[in-house]
This record gives C-alpha cells, structure tokens and sequence, in this order.
C-alpha cells in the first residue's frame, strides 16, 4: 500500500502544478454546499451541536473514503489517492493568484490589484497602499502554503485517502464555521479546534521547511523562536514568522477586517516587504511545497506493522 499511496501523492501533485483546481464539479465546492445543509438543519448557538456537526461532516467522508480505499486493488488506490491529491491541494491556484496581484502591481494598476487581492485574502483592501498589499500578498502565500498543500500531504502519506479527505474537510468547516462571530462563537469552536490540532505538526514541517530552503536558515529560524508565538493562530504564526525571516522582511502590522481592525504582530526584522519579495515568496513557497510531498513519499512509504 505504501508504494501506490507515494506515487498517487506525486500524480496529484503533479496535476496540480499542471492544472490547478478543477474548474467545474470541485469535489471541495460540493462538500461544502452539503456541509452548509447541514449546519442550517443542525446550528444552535451550543459548543455540543457545533461538535455533532463537526463530527458527522467530517466522520462521515473519512468512514467512506476508508471503505473505498479499502475495496480497491494497487491499481485503484493509486488513481483514487492521485485524484483526492489534486482535488484537496491548491499550491497552483495559490501562486497563480499571488502572481496575478503582482502582475497588476508591476502595471501599476492599484485599484485592479487590491480587488485580486480578495481572491486570497478576508481583510479589507479598498484603502491598501502597495507595500500594504504585497504584504497582504506574503502572509496569505506563507499560510496558505500550510493549510492548502503542506498539511493535506502530511496527512495523505500519514493516512492515506482517509487522512487527505479528511484534512480538507476539517480545514473546509473552519473556513465555514470557524469564526468568532456571534453566531458561530460556540457553535464553530469545535471545528475551529479540529483544524488547529490537525494542522500543528504540518504547520511547523510548512515553518522549517521555509527556515531550510529559504536563503537566510539562521534569521528564519531566530524569527520563529522569538516572534510566532505573538501570533493570535498557533499555527500561522510559526509558518508566518519562518517565511518572514527567511525573505528577511517584516510582516504583521495593521489588519483591516469588516470586523474592525486588529493589530497584528510583527513577524520578522527586517524592512517591509516591496514587489520582489512577492515573487521571492512565491519561489520559496514551491520550494517548500516540493519539500512537504518528499516528507509526505517517506511516511507513505514508512514500514507499518500488520
């Protein structure tokens, strides 16, 4: 099973460099749709309906993925394990975005670069300046890095069809319903904790895979210890601070959401980041994203006991 489960990892990240996100019937958009069924039939402002919910949106697909799995010969794990890779993973998508912005910065077309921001972003950014958007930029490809391509490998190699479907399902409900509003305070804490305790061993792989191939190890690393645990996310911050380090920029600082306005901690000390670190970052990134699926081949391919 290792085997198969190794190459399937690698077919799908290669569909994914070369296609990115299918463009119609995304297997994510339709669990989504079915997930927000779901919470209209069961939401109350209660941690243990927010748990019920959680519980069946993401047991359910994992329970069918394992039986699926399960069922299909070398031959069948491998395709399937190739498809749910390149249907969970986003690193073409993210970097076709972030480089998009950079196009529309280098043209000099601010107003045209804050709306692609919102592509990639939840802040505000009708009133960024450009140093506020490349910014904006470096912080979503740090963490997006993270969440969309380096925790759902880790938990393929770790766990096969299972543990990708259920990574992007558990990453899917907190992007839903893991917000502190009022509505979904309680009844989105479950969701919210599933997603920080799945992606804390993948966002420190994600954080010291950026210190190892960044161009500055010692100063990503240093950023890391002394500047991630400011961060208000156990897991962006790590993942924040080691990118930030590693380009040998500054990032955090005032954060505009429709919320209000957060002041985020500063990642890093150097200046802050200008047009080509955007491109740096996103370079960076494909560095760790080819690091995280090596990470991934050698736990699929780790021996098991029967």
């Amino acid at each position: 099973m290792g085997l198969e489960r190794a190459l399937g990892l690698g077919l799908g990240f290669a569909a994914d460099r070369a296609f990115g996100d299918p463009q119609r019937w995304h297997p994510v958009a339709g669990f989504g749709r079915a997930a927000g069924a779901l919470e209209r039939r069961l939401w109350a402002d209660s941690r243990p309906r927010g748990a019920v919910f959680t519980a069946v949106a993401v047991g359910v697909p994992v329970v069918v993925a394992r039986v699926v799995e399960r069922r299909n010969g070398r031959a069948g794990r491998l395709v399937l394990t190739a498809v749910s890779t390149w249907a969970v993973l986003g690193a073409r998508s993210l970097e076709r975005e972030a480089l998009a912005v950079g196009a529309l910065l280098d043209a000099d077309d601010l107003p045209a670069a804050r709306q692609r921001l919102t592509h990639l972003v939840g802040r505000r950014t009708s009133e960024l300046t450009e140093p506020d958007v490349v910014r904006a930029v470096v912080e979503s490809v740090a963490e997006n890095t993270s969440d969309a391509v380096v925790a759902p490998l880790f938990w393929g190699g770790a766990a096969g069809v299972p543990g990708l479907i259920g990574y992007r399902a558990a990453n899917t409900l907190d992007a839903m319903v893991g917000h502190r509003t009022e509505r979904l305070l309680q009844f989105g804490w479950a969701s919210a904790r599933l997603d920080d305790v799945l992606n804390l061993l993948p966002a420190r792989l994600a954080a010291l895979l950026a210190a190892g191939l960044g161009s500055d190890p010692s100063g990503a690393l240093a950023a890391w210890r002394r500047d991630a645990g400011d961060h208000p996310s156990p897991n962006a911050g790590p993942v924040e601070a080691s990118f930030a380090g590693a380009l040998g920029i500054q990032l955090g600082g005032e954060t505009i959401y429709a919320s209000g306005v957060e002041q985020r901690p500063r990642m890093g000390s150097g200046p802050a980041p200008a047009l080509p670190e955007l491109r740096r970052a996103t370079a960076l990134a494909r560095r760790v994203d080819l690091g995280a699926l090596a990470v991934a081949a050698l736990l699929a391919l780790r021996p098991r006991r029967r």
